[in-house]
């Protein structure tokens, strides 16, 4: 059986970004968020990133040095890789007479066959995955291929240097929560594998792309992204819905409860920020004021 997937965050490549210079170079939106006269910061980031991308930059340290806390989706590196598989099998495992190959489209089956034969691996590995964790293992193949890990992900690197500190450490959510995210968009598995497939038909170009948008701040083309990933379409709306509407919803109910008794620096994946369900718009409708720092 493959190795099983130790961390899952959001969907395809929009979040995974970084390929050149180094991080310290680089100007990711960084948002100051103050009320009643306690100052906190925001910070998009990505999940997973290359030996470019080693070391946060001092801008970033400065302002965690700034706060009381780091905020984070979930504290991976409070689990050991034997805690998370045990805890992740039940999600990602499917019980018969339930397989991926009754579960997905006879088309998305072969031309999943197809490409692990490739790289020579057969699919009768992934006959009990669900669909979720199998687009999860063939992107992090491609990830891999290109020399991404998520120890060198902004996250980690955050979490590693609040550690350093002795600095509290605050989960938004549990691996649980997550994983159960996951196969809520099961549910769609076959459209699911259907949009892994089409973007990793162009994914060095979305690398390219993202990676200057996101180390310039630009937060224009990442909603443009966004939108382009979260489109019109049934599977677009709900997996929009799944993914970032409600957790957002649920984020914010902790975070402006929490923003103004304590400084914290909140660290999630830069899709969470943008469009009207974002984080920087929520949190000025609950009376925050919200600066981009230059």
């Amino acid at each position: 059986m493959p190795k099983p997937i130790t961390y899952v965050s959001t969907i395809c490549i929009l979040i995974c970004l970084s390929l050149f210079s180094r991080l310290g170079y680089a100007a990711p939106a960084l948002y100051k968020v103050e009320k009643a006269g306690v100052t906190s910061y925001l910070l998009g980031t990505v999940h997973v990133g290359d030996h470019s991308m080693e070391g946060l930059s001092q801008r970033i340290t400065s302002a965690i040095d700034a706060t009381n806390a780091l905020v984070v989706e979930v504290n991976i590196n409070a689990l050991s890789p034997s805690e998370i598989q045990r805890r992740s099998a039940p999600f990602m495992l499917l019980t018969p007479p339930k397989s991926l190959k009754n579960q997905i489209s006879a088309y998305n089956y072969t031309r999943l066959t197809n490409y692990l034969a490739k790289k020579n691996i057969s699919i009768d590995l992934f006959s009990q995955f669900a669909p979720w964790a199998v687009m999860v293992t063939i992107l992090q193949m491609e990830y891999q291929k290109l020399g991404f890990k998520d120890d060198f992900g902004i996250d980690k690197q955050a979490i590693q240097y609040a550690q350093s500190k002795a600095m509290p450490i605050i989960e938004l959510e549990t691996l649980e929560q997550q994983l159960e995210m996951f196969n809520h968009l099961s549910t769609q598995g076959d459209h699911m594998l259907t949009e892994t497939f089409k973007q990793m038909g162009d994914i060095e170009h979305y690398f390219l792309d993202l990676i200057r948008a996101w180390k310039e701040g630009d937060m224009t083309t990442l909603s443009k992204y966004y939108r382009l990933s979260f489109d019109d379409s049934e599977y677009g709306q709900f997996s929009e819905k799944v993914m970032l509407v409600e957790r957002n919803n649920n984020w914010i109910k902790q975070l402006a409860s929490q923003l103004v008794k304590q400084p914290l620096f909140i660290a999630v994946g830069a899709l969470h920020l943008p469009e009207k369900h974002g984080l920087l718009i929520q949190l000025k409708q609950q009376g925050f004021t919200v600066k981009k720092m230059q």
